[in-house]
């Protein structure tokens, strides 16, 4: 029998974590092939959500729970996961009720299958117009960025493999960015078509600055693209007020009574001025994230869990 980890991270979802694990149970009872094993990581200990959590646990020895210390993220809470995972195969799906559970074996099956990822496509999200958009731009900044495979689309209910899985678990940084670091251990990736419904209750949790943060990291994770692009827009500017400047020479030299273009030099001044800092400070996110990478920042810390064995302690990773 094939052994299915699903790993869900848990924010603010005491409401829904329960029906969705109910939901998860009935689908595998009714197969004979797949058993479970559910991992339930809780990324926001100030509510009664672990209570939730815990007390799924007790009914199900199959269930673990893992409540962090704080609010790390949704990917954190992933890389939370890892190491409870016993399954051949791990899937990642929401706690809001949007990912059907009925559907999961498809994923499953693709991967046995031979792949190393594969992702749900959603033709139809029940999302927001502005969560569309902003899904839409932060993936095709990371296919420029070479930190997204190209033809594939991304979503956070997905199925990996062992490959998959293996290099995860020796991934440690404290910006974790899950899809770029696979595309650089992982070569085969599939969609699979499948419905989205709608939330069970609530809206999204994603605010505009967490999608920021979010693109921020997979911008600059795994790539010096950005770092080159500032190498090009450096180079640009110089050559342009070079440019300028020959010209204002020529200029006044044709026309003597022609006056200095006071506008011109304020407006250059700041747009340059502008660039540079904006340049600076993409400098400053990657020493940073290395000063933080080598200070051996932890990328998350545990509180307590349940029905982990040995494991049911606070540690770090």
């Amino acid at each position: 029998m094939t052994t299915i980890s699903i790993a869900i991270p848990c924010y603010k979802s005491a409401r829904t974590i329960g029906p969705v694990v109910e939901e998860l149970r009935g689908v595998f009872a009714a197969q004979s092939e797949y058993d479970y094993q559910i991992i339930l990581v809780n990324d926001y200990p100030d509510d009664d959500t672990f209570d939730v959590i815990a007390s799924l646990c007790r009914e199900d020895e199959k269930i673990i729970g893992v409540n962090l210390s704080r609010n790390f993220g949704q990917t954190v809470a992933k890389m939370a996961a890892l190491p409870y995972v016993k399954g051949e195969v791990l899937v990642y799906m929401d706690d809001d009720g949007q990912h059907p559970a009925d559907q999961i074996f498809k994923l499953v099956e693709k991967v046995r299958e031979g792949y190393d990822v594969v992702y749900a496509r959603f033709p139809h999200k029940q999302h927001s117009a502005f969560k569309r958009l902003t899904s839409r731009l932060n993936s095709k900044v990371l296919e420029l960025n070479g930190t997204k495979p190209k033809g594939i689309t991304l979503s956070s209910y997905c199925a990996m493999g062992p490959t998959a899985i293996e290099a995860l678990r020796r991934y440690k940084s404290p910006f974790p960015s899950m899809g770029g670091y696979l595309v650089h251990v992982a070569r085969r990736y599939a969609n699979v078509d499948m419905e989205h419904r709608a939330r069970l209750e609530g809206e999204s949790n994603y605010t505009l600055r967490k999608m920021l943060s979010l693109w921020l990291t997979g911008f600059t994770n795994f790539s010096t693209v950005p770092l080159r692009f500032a190498t090009v827009a450096g180079s640009i500017f110089a050559v342009v007020g070079f440019l300028a400047a020959v010209i204002t020479v020529i200029r006044k030299l044709l026309h003597p009574s022609i006056a200095a273009g006071f506008t011109t030099s304020i407006a250059l001044q700041l747009g340059i001025g502008g660039m540079i800092m904006l340049l600076l400070g993409l400098c400053g996110e990657y020493i940073g994230r290395i000063y933080m990478t080598v200070s051996n920042m932890p990328q998350y810390e545990i509180r307590q869990t349940v029905n982990a064995g040995e494991e049911d302690d606070r540690h770090g990773q």
